[in-house]
């Protein structure tokens, strides 16, 4: 089957107890055994959910939450809708006549359905880190001749707090008397329809979180060819790998999303799809790869359906906030999260301590607070000293010194997990064996025929879940944050691992070493936290959204590697969204901004667009080199008139300070005109608006989020008076205007 070549390297757990989830240090733990049924809850809430659920013979299940509907169709489909405004909105529109559901698992080459018994469904009330809620049971039995010895159990979790998002979790049972093959799971399935446009049902916007190929982007519009596998948790083709395990969609009036919850980086993917009749199949596909003895049980982990209003910041931030319930913790960024920085970069990888500190003037003058010392200043991956021939003796550690003697903090590059086994090369770097590979060859992601895994970079690959492996990284970063004295890190191309089948390691699964790797880059967050307070950890998955397994062990994101000004307004939000409104979101190098192709994957990096990430709310940064090198770094050289430009705008990120501001989501990607963000700080509204592309805007522009009162707006990028607006109960104030690539306006009340 078609699906069935996306998900051929994606491997899952056994699972082991019916509908529980058990986790070991680093490890996920959906496991096997004979199975009971569902686990009721133990305690009754203070009071019953308000939640309200109604059966009907031979369904179907309708919850109804105080903003959305969820049904579970006597197919078995779960069907959301929003409630909003006396309206009830849905992209689902299921097959008619189908009796397929929400789901099938994959068995001797078939799908294999079922259908729902409507006449033993229980209601229970939930309780738990969601909150108060409804818990609704229900079993299913095979759609299929007599004799497949196979039962379906799911629970549709529902809660008060989150009444936009309904969670699910499926078993299924062998009641056989012989072993019984599940290949493939599949869950989640839906059919979304944009009802407004009959004749192209596709015509929505989407974000799908995988990382899926460098430079893509991650929001787009569907097209009537539209499909990407969406693999997500181990690594992938490439050595990219990762990904936030959600896939949305919308329209101007409504949009539904599905993923999983589960705080675990979990192999498997979320196919999106244009069919033939112009619908959007999307759906969650588990490669289970097991055979259950009678009276084993292979569980789900907890899948969602989110229905909301808005584009992608909206589902992003309500599986966040489950995720953040469930344990996940989010850092509040260091205050120098805040500050602007520059990349030595710009000199590529041969670049010397001389070339490093004599930026120092221009630094201080236009009022950059970090260095970062970037790629290739070391001699071999998983060794981690200086190179010889650029950084001789302690020419690093003195170079550090004299920074912070001029009041400029300082971020060393380095890519964790990856080591040099003697095979292959990047670039000009031919690589070697590195000594910590010639110490411990134990420690390495070994693939099914036992080779060296391979990631990015064609490097070979440390497993992390082998404690060894977590202390040696721990002592690397003891030593480049105590010894040399580095501020911070900027963690590069940081996508996944490989499944691990190294045999001396004694894994539960190979997923463990996938599982794992978020313990890694906990160890260097903590312990370089630990050691300064005020220090700042940077991942950045090249081109790609990043993984959930890291994700929390950073105080600065970053829009990683973007492709042009709208990937990197797209990625701020993507990333206040994930890590809160407030979070330090690094625009990258502002050159970035803009960039046309050279072939054979280069590109040319001219830009200047400051605005995309002032106005978004996003942290400043850039890569120019002075004073002038030489033709060979023309484009990057911060000539006079470039120097103007960028003081005007440095300057203005300083005094506005608005990554530290509120991010406010109140405009819809896609859908309104032109392209908007909001930003709230000190009691102003800050507004960001940007024309397409070589089309300047004229027309009115909507001042979204104002209380009743009278307001001064000011052009604060051109300091120009642009008068009073006067905002009413139940109306938004408009603003004529006209202006080319972007307006940047601060709204203050009177």
């Amino acid at each position: 089957m078609q699906r069935a070549r996306f998900y051929g390297r994606v491997r899952f757990l056994r699972l082991i107890s019916f509908l529980s989830f058990i986790f070991f240090a680093g490890i996920a733990g959906f496991m096997l055994s004979c199975s009971k049924p569902p686990a009721e809850p133990k305690t009754e809430p203070s009071r019953p959910s308000d939640i309200k659920v109604e059966v009907r013979d031979g369904g179907p299940v309708v919850v109804t939450t105080s903003a959305a509907e969820f049904q579970i169709l006597p197919s078995g489909y779960l069907q959301a809708t929003l409630l909003k405004d006396g309206k009830r909105l849905t992209l689902d529109d299921p097959a008619e006549g189908s009796a397929a559901g929400s789901g099938h698992v994959m068995h001797g080459g078939k799908d294999l359905e079922f259908i729902s018994d409507f006449g033993q469904v229980k209601v229970l009330e939930a309780t738990g880190k969601l909150g108060r809620g409804k818990r609704v049971e229900f079993p299913a039995r095979p759609l299929a001749p007599a004799g497949v010895d196979l039962e379906r159990s799911a629970v549709l979790e529902v809660y008060d707090d989150f009444p936009n998002i309904a969670l699910v979790s499926v078993a299924y049972k062998n009641i056989g008397t012989t072993d019984f093959q599940i290949d493939q799971v599949v869950t989640q399935l839906h059919r979304f329809n944009n009802h407004e446009v009959k004749e192209h049902p596709y015509d929505m916007w989407s974000f799908q979180g995988s990382s899926y190929d460098w430079g893509k982007d991650d929001v787009q519009r569907l097209t009537r060819t539209s499909a990407q596998p969406n693999l997500m948790g181990e690594a992938v083709k490439g050595g990219l790998g990762g990904g936030i395990p959600v896939v949305a969609f919308w329209t101007g009036a409504v949009g539904e999303a599905i993923g999983h919850v589960e705080t675990l980086p979990l192999t498997l993917s979320i196919p999106v799809k244009v069919e033939a009749d112009g619908r959007v199949s999307a759906e969650i596909a588990i490669p289970a790869n097991t055979a259950l003895k009678p009276g084993e049980s292979y569980s789900t982990p907890r899948s969602f359906v989110s229905v909301y209003s808005g584009d992608y910041y909206e589902p992003l931030r309500i599986w966040s906030s489950v995720l953040q319930k469930e344990g996940w913790e989010i850092p509040k960024p260091s205050n120098e999260a805040y500050n602007v920085a520059w990349c030595g970069w710009g000199y590529e990888f041969n670049v010397t301590p001389a070339q490093m500190l004599g930026t120092v003037p221009k630094l201080k003058e236009l009022g950059i607070k970090w260095a970062t010392l970037d790629d290739r200043w070391f001699d071999t991956y998983g060794n981690w000293n200086p190179r010889p021939d650029t950084f001789p003796g302690d020419s690093i550690k003195q170079m550090v010194d004299e920074f912070h003697k001029q009041g400029i903090l300082a971020q060393l590059w380095w890519l964790p997990l990856g080591v040099e086994d003697g095979q292959g090369k990047y670039e000009s770097h031919n690589y070697i064996v590195s000594d910590v590979v010639k110490e411990h060859p134990d420690w390495l992601i070994l693939d099914k025929n036992g080779k060296h895994a391979r990631m990015t970079r064609n490097l070979a690959t440390l497993c992390p879940a082998v404690p060894g492996v977590q202390a040696y990284y721990k002592q690397l970063t003891e030593k480049f944050i105590r010894e040399w004295g580095f501020d911070g890190s900027k963690l590069d191309n940081i996508f996944s691992v490989a499944q691990c089948y190294n045999p001396a390691h004694h894994h539960k699964s190979p997923q463990d070493s996938v599982n794992a790797m978020g313990e890694v880059y906990k160890t260097i967050f903590q312990t370089t936290r630990a050691l300064k307070p005020e220090s700042v950890t940077q991942a950045c998955p090249c081109g790609t959204p990043p993984s959930l397994a890291w994700l929390p062990f950073i105080d600065q994101a970053v829009t990683a590697d973007p492709v042009g000004a709208v990937q990197v307004r797209r990625r701020i939000k993507m990333y206040k969204a994930l890590l809160g409104p407030e979070a330090a979101v690094y625009g990258d190098h502002v050159e970035l901004s803009a960039m046309t192709p050279k072939g054979h994957g280069d590109w040319s990096e001219h830009g200047s667009d400051f605005a995309s990430t002032v106005g978004t709310g996003g942290v400043v940064g850039t890569k120019f080199v002075w004073p002038d090198p030489g033709p060979k770094f023309k484009a990057v050289n911060l000539t006079p008139e470039k120097e103007a430009h960028w003081k005007k705008w440095i300057a203005l990120y300083n005094e506005k300070m608005l990554s530290k501001g509120e991010f406010r989501d109140l405009y819809v990607y896609g859908y309104d005109s032109p392209e908007a963000y909001a930003i709230e700080k000190d009691g102003k509204m800050y507004y960001a608006f940007f024309a397409a592309e070589n089309t300047p805007f004229t027309g009115e522009v909507e001042l979204r989020g104002l209380k009743p009162g009278s307001y001064h707006v000011v052009d604060y990028a051109e300091g120009k008076d642009l008068g009073t607006v006067q905002a009413e109960a139940g109306s938004v104030p408009k603003l004529k205007t006209e202006f080319k690539e972007h307006l940047l306006l601060e709204v203050s009340g009177k």
